[in-house]
């Protein structure tokens, strides 16, 4: 029987595309953002070049204001919905039109520290830290309009967790009326029970059509987008790219840059607070349109712990953690909230991803045995329910998509922990 490390490097090969990774065959026939700078950290456990390699064909499709996009469509493929002639973002590769978690960062220093070819992971990390703090840069004059730290999503897909209950408020402002036609394909390769509903598509779509009409400019997006959300996880994840980017770039001798990128963090760190709810004993996303912080305690508010938040706080993380009582954690929503749902997408079920993050910056914050027991439920999942997209919290049920490239690579790193 093939061991867990085996599994995890057959499936990582078989989404490889040569250049780039797709999470999974059918279901994501292209290259997602954060995607594919988590996988490279799985693939530098048995290829390092190929794991540089993953993240500089990211970064090949920048925009040339600094955004990088969420999705690059290197092949057709009808498979998925929407595909570049809805974006029609004119770029000479087909690219999507907004972002994804910037966990780039996170992953070049990682990359470039634990790399046994060290020659050459100084020359690779050097070519991509101007393209990196460019995207910061980015964010920071686009996203953040009044200078507060935080930078806000300004649609679901952006902050990766497409159908989180954080979003039901605020996306109540977007219409859902005078969109075009359309067919899902995400429905067809997985149950439409555990995916977003027709209405939040209908909004997703509305917001696509509303910023293509105004040509992809993004500079103007962030006004003229009636969801504006302030995302903990998101910023957190922001914050932890400009501390790691920051002591790379000290390293490889370019002060300027480590200079910026550490100002960013420390802003950026400090704001967070205003985020944090002693009742819920976590940060909460903030409807920037409303000026409220939004009730809802979901997995966004505790992988704020990513980022180096003040010890007290990430005691609190991990005991609200612990409070969920699910058989594996972590849950993407409290399910004492009634409108969890342990099936469907960011709602309820267990990603590993999220917990591999999480667990990273409860260690960092002290609290090694949270992490440890995280770390240990997420390699127990795998050995229960395989490699899937995500998993019910409760039963441990596989969910979505099958031999998921970020899971696999998550396993590689959680084993590396664990020996």
């Amino acid at each position: 029987m093939a061991s867990l490390t085996e599994v995890a490097i057959a499936i990582l090969r078989e989404n490889d595309r040569g250049t780039y990774t797709v999470p999974t065959k059918g279901l994501y026939p292209f290259q997602w953002n954060w995607d594919s700078c988590l996988t490279a950290l799985g693939q530098r456990h048995f290829d390092e070049d190929r794991a540089w390699l993953e993240i500089e064909t990211l970064f090949a499709h920048q925009w040339p204001c600094g955004m990088v996009p969420h999705i690059v469509f290197h092949q057709p493929d009808d498979g998925y919905f929407p595909g570049p002639d809805i974006w029609a973002t004119n770029r000479p590769v087909p690219t999507s039109g907004i972002t994804q978690p910037p966990v780039a960062g996170f992953a070049l220093k990682r990359l470039y520290d634990l790399a046994k070819d060290r020659q050459t992971a100084t020359a690779r990390a050097r070519a991509l830290l101007a393209k990196v703090a460019a995207w910061h840069r980015w964010f920071y004059a686009t996203r953040d309009p009044a200078g507060e730290g935080l930078v806000a999503i300004i649609h679901p897909w952006e902050a990766g967790r497409d159908n989180s209950i954080d979003w039901d408020t605020p996306f109540e402002r977007v219409p859902t009326e005078g969109i075009a036609p359309y067919t899902r394909r995400d429905t067809q390769h997985a149950d439409p029970a555990h995916r977003p509903t027709k209405a939040q598509y209908d909004r997703y779509l509305w917001l696509v059509e509303h910023f293509r009409s105004l040509n992809w400019d993004t500079a103007k997006l962030h006004d003229a987008s009636p969801f504006q959300v302030v995302d903990p996880g998101f910023n957190a994840i922001l914050i932890r790219a400009c501390a790691d980017l920051a002591d790379l770039a000290e390293a490889l001798g370019d002060a300027a840059l480590a200079a910026e990128n550490r100002s960013f963090a420390a802003k950026g760190q400090a704001a967070m607070e205003s985020l944090w709810s002693e009742r819920d004993g976590q940060y909460l996303c903030r409807d920037r349109v409303a000026g409220a912080l939004i009730e809802s305690a979901s997995v966004g508010g505790l992988l704020a712990a990513f980022c180096a938040i003040p010890a007290s706080r990430a005691a609190r993380i991990a005991a609200s953690i612990d409070r969920h009582g699910t058989r594996f954690p972590v849950a993407s929503h409290s399910p004492q909230d009634p409108r969890y749902d342990g099936k469907r997408y960011w709602r309820g079920p267990v990603w590993l991803v999220v917990n591999y993050m999480i667990a990273d910056g409860l260690a960092r914050a002290g609290q090694e045995d949270a992490a440890a027991r995280i770390s240990a439920a997420s390699l127990d999942l795998i050995r229960e329910s395989g490699f899937a997209e995500y998993y019910d919290p409760q039963t441990g049920e596989p969910l979505g998509g099958g031999r998921f490239t970020w899971t696999a690579a998550m396993v590689l790193e959680f084993l590396r922990q664990e020996g």
